[in-house]
């Protein structure tokens, strides 16, 4: 079977807004799919209409809680079990991809442990934006499209029309994501370098390069607790930047988050709608990965090249 086998989306509860969105883009519209819950809160998702020899779309982030992961894997096995022709699973958000590695002893490999997951309940391909690491995908034996939010990013950096900018990383592990916008915007780029004594707080941060009088530009993957971007962006204000603005894929935002987006001094925080928002904050902006996705998937589908659509690939 070929890209003549239809086409259908389905999408869990959770990521329902961003699945209509991307449906939207792509000009058609969401499978009908259920999902049961029983009184001791087991649940059981279900797709309402045939998928016997479809190219099925599955379109789920799996942020907390873990419900939101379970209910993707058993609606990947209800698409096999139905015969489907291909299940393409499209993770907006990959949860768990900060468990990358062994950083310490006796601990899991979560991010290698979801891969496995998917792959067991049958996905065929995986389709992904802006993974903690790049290397993550090789946790997988299926086709991994990892396409980056940078193609929406850097669109919208350069409508701001910023004079003396620098883009920053907000640690050494991001360097190369800095790297890559930095050539890009043709600017300089500075680098915080942190020193955390246990996840979630950073303990020291120092800035390597000359923020002054410069408009500065924060790029990351996630913000999850904001301690590292407030502290930054403080900092880079009291060393005499003109403005400090956050770019982050993945809006975590938990615990104080918003609170501390709030009372630090960062002009804007820019983000996807990868993960909803749990509050309203006038500093945080929302950009729509619907368009992007869709251009993805229609390439993929028709069996066309993808990386026109990547600017950061390397």
């Amino acid at each position: 079977m070929s890209t003549d086998s239809p086409i259908k989306f389905f999408s869990g509860k959770a990521s329902r807004y961003v699945a209509e969105d991307i449906v939207n883009a792509y000009g058609t519209s969401l499978g009908a799919s259920n999902l049961q819950v029983f009184s001791d809160g087991e649940f059981q998702p279900s797709l309402d209409e045939t998928v016997r020899g479809h190219q099925i779309f599955i379109i789920q982030s799996t942020f907390p809680p873990i419900d939101n992961l379970f209910e993707l894997l058993l609606m990947i096995d209800a698409a096999k079990r139905a015969s489907a022709y291909k299940v393409n699973v499209v993770l907006p958000y990959y949860g768990w991809a900060r468990q990358d590695r062994k950083d310490k002893p006796r601990v899991s490999i979560g991010a290698k442990l979801v891969a496995d997951l998917l792959h067991a309940s049958g996905a065929d391909r995986v389709m992904t934006m802006d993974l903690h690491a790049d290397q993550i995908q090789g946790f997988f034996n299926v086709p991994v499209d990892h396409v980056y939010a940078s193609a929406l990013f850097v669109d919208y950096i350069k409508n701001l029309n910023l004079d003396d900018m620098v883009i920053a990383s907000p640690d050494m592990g991001g360097t190369k994501r800095a790297n890559a916008y930095s050539k890009f915007m043709k600017c300089p780029m500075v680098i915080c370098h942190k020193v955390r004594e246990k996840a979630n707080q950073v303990d020291e941060l120092r800035i390597i390069g000359d923020v002054e009088g410069k408009n500065v530009i924060i790029v990351d993957d996630m913000i999850d607790t904001a301690g590292t971007i407030k502290l930054a962006a403080d900092m880079m204000m009291d060393s005499g930047a003109k403005s400090v603005r956050a770019v982050a894929t993945h809006p975590v935002l938990s615990g104080p988050a918003y609170d501390r987006i709030n009372e630090s001094a960062l002009t804007e925080v820019v983000v996807t709608n990868s993960i909803p928002l749990t509050q309203k904050s006038d500093k945080i902006t929302v950009l729509s990965i619907g368009q992007l996705f869709a251009d993805v998937i229609r390439k993929v589908y028709t069996h066309q090249s993808i990386s026109s659509v990547f600017i950061q690939s390397k």
